[in-house]
């Protein structure tokens, strides 16, 4: 299968700066997460992607295009929503969006009624016709999102779709992202500081930190595989206890008085740590038994980076 983005040795310099930093990897799925703390270099390869960043050493491919030979090509192809606004204050919302269709390659005629189409899907329709600068937050945002649908392109960037909505606006707005990576009719790219967006609608991972990978993954593979953690309170005498429980083939830690961590193995049956706190008359107050989330994977990676692993 073709990769949607592959990045190969791909490093961006500004002045004596090395922002994005040799990276490798490839995406085939379906919606691709881009994380990473402030300062990741994030934006950059987003706009490295656009040829909007001219690239240092490496390249970039999308769908098999070169970004160093083959830009017009791959700007059909995509459509972005950026994280800051770009509008024409005074024109209305269906202008806005032809214009944005006609730039994309579109003729008048198909632009103009692309427009209409996008901005009754995104749920601006009723509001088409007002100047854009009138709008509220978020229906800046979804005006925005409907410029980047507005072509019909084969991958869509969110730079930051959710950023500043109130809890029901960024509902829709998630769920329009559901809606569009579930009709199997585009690939989307989505960066995001909000961790439970990308849990909730992307397949796969990728997380910067200083402009180096520090970690990638498919979500998708690594829920199936998951470690299980257990994380267990208890009352009375509990010393030995984290030895004993290592001893049936758990990995297990203190974190604190009376609270321990485990990672238990596949097909390990919990009444086995009841039975132990039978044994030594030890009183089990909590025991709470989940998977790995993607704030869990974050964090590591940010540990991991700062370890030098």
């Amino acid at each position: 299968m073709q990769p949607v983005i592959e990045l190969v040795g791909l490093s961006v310099r500004f002045g004596k700066r090395e922002i994005l930093k040799d990276l490798s990897v490839a995406f085939a799925g379906r919606t691709i997460g881009l994380l990473g703390p402030n300062g990741a270099g994030k934006s950059t390869l987003i706009h490295t992607l656009l040829g909007f960043c001219p690239v240092t050493t490496g390249t970039a491919r999308i769908f098999g295009h070169d970004i160093r030979r083959e830009m017009n090509q791959i700007r059909s192809l995509v459509g972005y929503m950026p994280e800051n606004d770009s509008f024409i204050a005074n024109m209305n919302g269906v202008s806005f969006v032809r214009m944005m269709g006609e730039l994309s390659g579109l003729t008048p005629e198909a632009a103009l009624e692309r427009a209409h189409e996008v901005l009754f899907y995104v749920g601006l329709g009723e509001a088409r016709y007002r100047q854009v600068g009138t709008y509220s937050l978020g229906m800046k945002q979804l005006a925005k999102l409907a410029q980047a649908l507005v072509h019909g392109p084969r991958l869509l960037i969110l730079d930051e779709p959710t950023n500043g909505l109130d809890p029901a606006a960024r509902q829709r707005m998630v769920r329009l992202i559901r809606e569009m990576k579930d009709s199997g009719e585009m690939h989307l790219l989505l960066c995001s500081h909000l961790l439970r967006d990308v849990e909730d609608t992307c397949e796969e991972v990728l997380i910067l930190k200083e402009g180096r990978v520090v970690h990638y993954s498919n979500l998708e593979e690594e829920r199936r595989a998951n470690k299980h953690f257990v994380e267990i309170e208890t009352a009375g005498n509990d010393a030995g206890l984290a030895e004993e429980l290592s001893g049936l083939g758990c990995k297990c830690t203190a974190t604190g008085a009376g609270r321990f961590r485990m990672i238990v193995p596949e097909g390990f049956e919990l009444r086995e740590i009841y039975r132990v706190a039978a044994a030594r008359d030890l009183q089990l107050r909590r025991l709470s038994h989940r998977r790995d989330t993607l704030e869990d994977i974050f964090l590591k990676a940010m540990e991991v980076e700062r370890g030098g692993l």
